[in-house]
């Protein structure tokens, strides 16, 4: 009579261990870092303005945050944001475009030069372009005579965060662009299109993505920059006067719930575009991959 053999378990039962261990080893420790690690860096400071701001109570809340002087930093630092970022999407793709597509002295150079305002302090690149925009600077002077005032107005503003978001742009869709395989461009040349559809319909689909992502980084860079711009502007109040100033201000006259409230506002705003463009992005990134 022979023995009847045992049912072979082992196999299911280290699949059953992979199946509720995961793929990647210490998932459980990882993420518990990773959540310390935000919550200290991240969740528990935002949290500490949402807290200080409500010891002022609504109607304060909404004096502040709406009063004219606020309004009018929210819209020049939104909307210098959003010119210099939409400035940076249109050169950026440019200037990757040749550090990409060709060679040419100086290429290095100029490939180093992008990430200079990386690497350079805000303060000094404002003291920087101040010298050069105002009115006797090297630049400043001749577009004084035109009618132009560069320095301590908007356009010193927006020329600031150009400055600053330039190389979000570029760094983001130069890796795109050597990836793209040339034989595609080449195939649509072969059959009649010209460079322009070439372009548009084979070149920019690949790169609509990372022109969003580039944009998106620029775009917030330039929402928390302080430094350059402070000095190129002239923070004259409704006019040059950027929100970040004006949190500043609030905070050296001691007024640290005013200064949370208007950092609230800017906050809420800041992360409601940025979902909105991150979700536009996903969009994007889906079609481009159909």
């Amino acid at each position: 009579m022979k023995a009847i053999p045992a049912p072979r378990r082992a196999p299911l039962l280290s699949r059953l261990l992979l199946k509720r261990r995961g793929v990647l080893p210490g998932f459980g420790l990882s993420m518990g870092i990773t959540v310390v690690y935000l919550s200290l860096i991240v969740l528990i400071p935002l949290a500490t303005i949402f807290l200080k701001t409500s010891t002022i109570g609504w109607s304060r809340f909404w004096e502040i945050v709406l009063s004219p002087r606020s309004i009018a930093a929210y819209e020049l630092s939104f909307g210098a944001s959003f010119a210099a970022a939409l400035i940076n999407a249109v050169f950026g793709v440019l200037l990757a475009w040749v550090l990409s597509r060709y060679r040419f002295p100086g290429r290095g150079l100029v490939d180093a030069l992008v990430d200079l305002p990386f690497a350079l302090p805000t303060a000094v690149a404002g003291i920087a372009l101040t010298g050069i925009y105002a009115s006797k600077g090297w630049l400043g002077r001749w577009l004084v005579q035109i009618g132009i005032d560069a320095a301590f107005s908007r356009l010193g503003v927006v020329i600031a965060l150009v400055f600053v978001g330039l190389p979000f742009v570029v760094r983001t869709v130069q890796p795109v662009l050597e990836d793209i395989d040339l034989d595609q461009e080449e195939a649509a040349a072969t059959l009649g299109a010209t460079r322009f559809q070439t372009f548009r319909r084979v070149t920019l689909p690949a790169l609509w993505p990372a022109v969003i992502t580039g944009f998106t980084l620029a775009f917030a860079r330039a929402l928390g920059e302080y430094g350059s711009v402070v000095f190129i502007s002239g923070n004259m109040p409704m006019k040059t006067e950027i929100t970040p100033l004006l949190i500043m201000t609030k905070l050296e006259q001691y007024d640290y719930a005013g200064a949370t409230a208007i950092a609230v506002v800017m906050l809420t705003i800041s992360f409601a575009l940025l979902l909105v463009v991150n979700r536009l992005q996903a969009w994007s990134g889906r079609r481009v991959s159909r």
